[in-house]
């Protein structure tokens, strides 16, 4: 049996620290989670050197990073992406697609599932997300406006004959036929997320019945309150705050949504309900300068400078570039949000929204050792996954 120990370490779990705790690892699950330092015969002993010990960052809307974007529809694209965030402490992430022909979408599926097994030093590969094709175009942001288009059955049922990885998509409620795909797509266990939305209130209501629970990167791309022959109506943004239930993302770049928006957020729904998401493209974790939302054969042309993707024309953003540690370091400190809270929202918390916080999200016996290490800076010293370390700063 292979044991690790992790000692000398402030242990975050969902609600407090443990100073000087221990964890325990057997066969890359977690067996042990205390205050304490127990004795362990035959571990592999880390020292956390006083440093903050935290459950995995778990990334559920990602388009890729280091390079490579979910869209190039390679193994080789999938691998560098789940590497480059792992080095950041994300140990799980769901690849997002974009509106894109269902070619594109079918090649990026097949290159998900052959990566699944190869992938040995990156972040685990949950699942696909599905961002688009059925958008409001008027909500468009990023998306390429040439495959928006409205749902029909046989184009989805189609789409999910081809992959069985499809655990959350994100679509506009008020587009012709979106509550029927909706409710389709719930029966088969998908969670369903409102994004790149001009929806009113009622709508937003409407859909909430039928089975959207989540929404997609919060004030982006979406509608707030406006006017209706004459009469102010709310949007997406007000109602994600008036449905206690629902919960939200929100990509905490700093620059997307601004510190004091972020700390609302947290404020209004709180830590149980915020996700923190990077919603990254390939050129997270690179340098400033050119690249490419999407595939490199079809995607659209971008420029990277001041922390943040850009349309060439520099009128509204194109994509973050963010990685985990940013959105923990940008909620911790500008947006005032406590350590163990920001922790938890990138943590725990998305783990339930997607439903596998019966195995990771928190730092519990009979949990997946999935661990980072990060001092007050949050930066990243060590990465853990399934007890493996697949990342040590040097």
């Amino acid at each position: 049996m292979d044991r690790i120990k992790i000692t000398n370490g402030k242990i975050i779990t969902p609600y407090r620290l443990l100073e000087k705790g221990t964890i325990i690892i057997e066969d890359g699950i977690i067996s042990c989670v205390t205050k304490e330092d127990v004795p362990v015969q035959d571990a592999v002993v880390i020292d956390a050197e006083g440093h903050y010990v935290a459950p995995g960052f778990i990334d559920i809307h990602t388009h890729g990073g280091g390079g490579s974007d979910f869209m190039d529809a390679t193994v080789e694209a999938y691998l560098k992406a789940a590497e480059t965030h792992a080095r950041y402490g994300t140990t799980s992430i769901v690849p997002t697609t974009l509106t894109s022909t269902n070619e594109g979408l079918k090649q990026s599926f097949e290159a998900f599932r052959k990566s699944k097994s190869l992938n040995k030093l990156g972040a685990e590969l949950i699942g696909i997300h599905l961002e688009g094709p059925y958008f409001s175009q008027e909500q468009k942001g990023a998306q390429d406006p040439r495959y928006i288009r409205v749902p029909l059955r046989e184009e989805y049922e189609k789409i999910f004959e081809w992959s069985d990885d499809i655990i959350r998509w994100s679509a506009a409620p008020e587009i012709e036929g979106v509550l029927d795909f909706c409710r389709y797509a719930r029966k088969k266990g998908v969670l369903m997320s409102i994004g790149h939305s001009d929806a009113i209130g009622e709508k937003v209501a409407e859909a909430f019945e039928n089975g959207f629970s989540h929404i997609t990167h919060l004030y982006s791309a979406m509608s707030g309150v406006k006017r209706m022959n004459a009469l102010r109506v709310s949007g997406v943004i007000e109602s994600a705050f008036l449905i206690d239930e629902m919960t939200v993302e929100i990509i905490a770049d700093g620059i997307h949504i601004p510190a004091d928006l972020l700390n609302l957020v947290y404020k209004i729904k709180g830590p149980s309900r915020t996700v923190l998401v990077t919603d990254s493209m390939r050129a997270a974790g690179m340098g400033e300068g050119p690249s490419i939302l999407g595939s490199l054969k079809d995607g659209m042309e971008v420029f990277v400078e001041d922390g943040v993707a850009k349309l060439p024309d520099r009128k509204a953003f194109a994509g973050s570039v963010a990685t985990a540690d940013r959105l923990v370091r940008t909620m911790a400190g500008p947006a005032g949000v406590p350590l163990v809270d920001a922790v938890r929202m990138i943590s725990i918390t998305p783990a339930k929204v997607i439903g596998i916080d019966d195995r990771k999200g928190s730092l519990a016996p009979g949990k997946d050792a999935d661990i980072v290490i990060f001092d007050s800076d949050i930066d990243i010293k060590t990465t853990i996954i399934k007890g493996k370390t697949v990342y040590k700063k040097k």
